[in-house]
């Protein structure tokens, strides 16, 4: 099955406004769980309504981890192609099925940075420059401020652990509640609660060091 055939047996795609549609901000577990069962069954339908439902959000989490839009797209398609590869092997866990496309993204993006180094080169730094400038009428010297301010938080989470990245990621960039976060790390909500507030801590004191050794430096 190509992802092609996925995005056709899917509804159209939706413009995200940043208001959730009903009942689409926690989705229903039950009704998640019968759209798990059909695809399990081989219901292409109803995987292509659950790829609707995420693609965005997995998207959303490699491009953060790998910082590119070609090889984050890449390795979304990859997430859902594996995912309906395994579906037969799925087991629903009384948790969101995102949780288990978000395990599948995870370790596509694992094996990505074992493959090579991440590196923003000083090419893909002035490539984002000048895309940046050709939509908007910013002034250089504040498009650079933005894009090292980013690259800097980007790179700062990339140093905590996995964990910790996973969290900050799902909250912040992805906007999930506490509740959702929970659900999909199979975690405690008071779990969830300790894990950012150690990784906030953390990330806090990174960006600080980062910043004393450029005053030195």
């Amino acid at each position: 099955m190509s992802l092609e055939s996925i995005r056709n047996t899917s509804s159209p795609p939706r413009v995200m406004t940043g208001k959730p549609e009903d009942g689409n901000a926690a989705p229903n577990l039950d009704a998640e769980r019968q759209l798990a069962a059909k695809a399990c069954g081989g219901d292409r339908a109803a995987f292509g309504t659950l790829y609707e439902r995420y693609v965005d959000r997995i998207y959303r989490y490699v491009y953060f981890k790998v910082g590119n839009r070609a090889q984050a797209e890449d390795l979304t398609s990859q997430t859902f192609l594996k995912a309906w590869d395994a579906i037969g092997d799925y087991e629903w866990r009384d948790h969101p099925f995102g949780a288990w496309l978000f395990r599948i993204a995870h370790n596509l993006v694992v094996d990505y940075h074992r493959s090579r180094r991440e590196v923003l080169g000083l090419d893909d730094a002035t490539r984002q420059l000048e895309a940046k400038a050709s939509r908007d009428d910013a002034r250089p010297e504040r498009m650079l401020a933005e894009l090292i301010s980013m690259e800097r938080v980007r790179h700062a989470i990339g140093r905590l652990t996995e964990e910790q990245q996973q969290v900050l990621v799902l909250r912040f960039f992805e906007g999930l509640d506490t509740g959702e976060v929970a659900d999909l790390m199979g975690k405690r909500r008071g779990a969830i609660r300790g894990l950012q507030f150690r990784a906030l801590s953390a990330l806090r004191e990174l960006l600080h060091r980062e910043q004393d050794e450029l005053i030195l430096s």
